[in-house]
């Protein structure tokens, strides 16, 4: 039988997909490094992985599958071992009769094939899939899929470096044992692990948190935290010494907190690593926050805001002067937001110039600062400087202090369009808030131009999406008006595989624009409390965060739990 090594050459020869030297230069490689030939090819970057499995697929004449459009079995999966389908990289779709059909990255291995079938006693039916989709459907569908691979890799470390790291009641190891520890293979791996698994999960931050009688692991995914199978409580001191290692950090410093970011290349892109050391009375807890450019959407169009609202935020975008606040809470998507609209303002012909605290992510053409109060460059400090490069747009990570605003201010009032965030829960109350740091309501009402108040809401899981009937009586108390729809139908997630069982993937922008009109200004300047300036704005027609939340649930992008999780009612 041809293999699939001689198939892959004359595909990729044949359909002019590489270059006989292309081929030459992977072949290469691959007898120094050994591995597979189309990993090597598609790790060279001189073919797509889609593109591959098309071209075999045709040429095989073997249909190809979207693993993330398929409904897993899960009875189906658990026919072959977790061990066995990493090793071949196979995956068990379905069982009609006595035959399985079996998603394969190289379908004319007869080994594999023969396994599985002396395996199962069943007929198998091969089918192609991206090696990749495989593997991440794997640690998607296998109930604890990583423990096994956690198990293996203690069991990996040498016998002295467990003494060393047993229960806290023998001898707490050195700072020399602990870093030796934190350069061995198996925590390496375990540290690496761990990282993946989070970037694959699509992960915003990672918390690694000693209890009493054990480690605890959780990712916080589209805003929500969720526990995962972590490493044994012996490991804690070289795991936590290992991330100070890569970030740089002092690891014979236990008792105060430490700050620090790596850059590691994972799964084909480079990502940047923000951590924080915080000793706790049970040890060091390590937060780290992962900044994935690729998960990165720096596109108003592209956050999931309602039409009318980009097109407000664009209008005010392009005036030549002015503040623009963005509020809400940590992890609303602030920055995310300022970003997006400095891209959209952003042209050679403009100087902008940020100050942040970190920079999260580096914009190309946009200078960027960062804040670093313990040497004295202060949000303040840096923004007198900033007025002094010339600057036509200005971004400030985050108001905090009357300096900072008053610097602000001012600047908006000299000319310069400037972008800031602050923390406050709705667009009226960012007014209030300002009064109250001493800030003049004329300023107010002479340099401020627009306050956005926003939050993320997760998506429902296209895979697993239905639509249910609410009840009257909870149409009621959210106080919606049912005459706006012909029924109240709305969806949610049922929970499958895609979304580790969650029925959420993804999240989208909600927001109030508040505008400065003449009545609201009239208001800012006779010191109107919050509720009067809402009921203004409302009525020239901002809509509260709740309104645009439960229009997302009636346009079935989200469910009406998570609007209500999210905002706060109307008064």
């Amino acid at each position: 039988m041809v293999s699939l090594k001689e198939h892959l050459t004359d595909i990729l020869l044949s359909n002019k997909l590489i270059t006989a030297e292309q081929l030459q230069e992977a072949l290469d490689v691959q007898k120094k490094k050994g591995g597979r030939l189309s990993d090597i090819i598609i790790e060279l970057k001189f073919i797509k992985e889609s593109d591959l499995i098309s071209a075999l697929s045709t040429k095989l004449g073997l249909p190809l599958i979207d693993l993330k459009r398929c409904k897993m079995d899960h009875e189906v999966v658990k026919l072959i071992p977790i061990d066995i389908a990493r090793n071949y990289q196979i995956i068990a779709i379905s069982k009609i009769g006595d035959t399985i059909t079996l998603a394969m990255a190289d379908p004319l291995n007869i080994f594999a094939i023969d396994h599985v079938k002396t395996l199962t006693g069943f007929k198998i039916n091969p089918i192609i899939a991206s090696s990749q989709d495989i593997l991440q459907t794997i640690e998607m569908v296998y109930p604890d899929a990583t423990k096994g691979v956690i198990d293996d890799l203690v069991k990996e470390m040498s016998a002295s470096s467990i003494e060393l790291i047993k229960e806290e009641k023998e001898a707490i190891p050195s700072d020399q044992e602990l870093d030796r520890i934190s350069r061995e293979a198996p925590v390496i791996k375990i540290n690496n692990m761990i990282l993946e698994e989070a970037v694959k999960k699509k992960a915003s931050d990672i918390l690694i948190e000693p209890l009493d009688k054990k480690l605890r692991v959780r990712f916080r995914i589209d805003g929500v935290l969720q526990e995962q199978q972590a490493p044994p409580k012996s490991m804690h001191a070289s795991i936590i010494s290992r991330i100070k290692v890569m970030s740089d950090l002092d690891i014979a410093e236990h008792r105060l907190p430490q700050d620090g970011r790596f850059k590691v290349k994972m799964l084909g892109k480079e990502i940047d690593f923000r951590v924080s050391i915080l000793p706790s009375s049970l040890g060091e807890k390590a937060a780290i926050r992962i900044l994935d450019k690729s998960q990165a959407t720096l596109d108003l169009d592209k956050l999931g805001f309602n039409q009318d609202i980009v097109d407000k935020l664009k209008k005010v975008s392009k005036l030549p002067h002015g503040m623009i606040l963005v509020c809400g809470p940590t992890g609303s998507g602030k920055t995310t937001t300022l970003y997006s609209i400095l891209k959209f303002v952003d042209s050679p012909e403009k100087n902008i110039v940020t100050v942040e605290d970190p920079v999260e992510y580096q914009l190309e053409g946009i200078n960027q600062v960062t804040a670093r109060p313990e040497i004295g460059l202060t949000f303040a400090s840096a923004l007198r400087s900033i007025l002094r490069q010339d600057p036509n747009v200005i971004m400030i990570g985050e108001i905090r202090d009357y300096e900072t605003v008053d610097i602000a201010i001012k600047s908006a009032l000299t000319g310069h369009l400037v972008l800031s965030t602050l923390h406050t829960t709705t667009a009226p109350g960012a007014i209030v808030r300002l009064v109250n740091m001493g800030v003049e309501p004329y300023l107010i009402d002479s340099s401020l131009i627009c306050v956005v108040a926003q939050r993320l809401l997760r998506k429902i899981c296209p895979y697993c999406k239905e639509e249910y009937v609410i009840k009257k009586e909870i149409i009621d108390s959210l106080k919606l008006n049912i005459h706006l729809f012909k029924k109240p139908v709305f969806y949610r997630g049922k929970g499958c595989s895609q979304c580790f069982n969650t029925g959420y993937a993804g999240r989208l922008g909600i927001a109030e624009v508040l505008l400065l009109t003449p009545n609201i200004r009239e208001l800012i300047m006779n010191r109107a409390q919050e509720h009067f300036i809402k009921q203004q704005a409302r009525k020239e027609g901002m809509r509260t965060l709740r309104e645009e939340g439960v229009d997302m649930a009636l346009k079935g992008l989200t469910t009406l739990e998570e609007v209500m999780r999210v905002t706060a009612p109307d008064e």
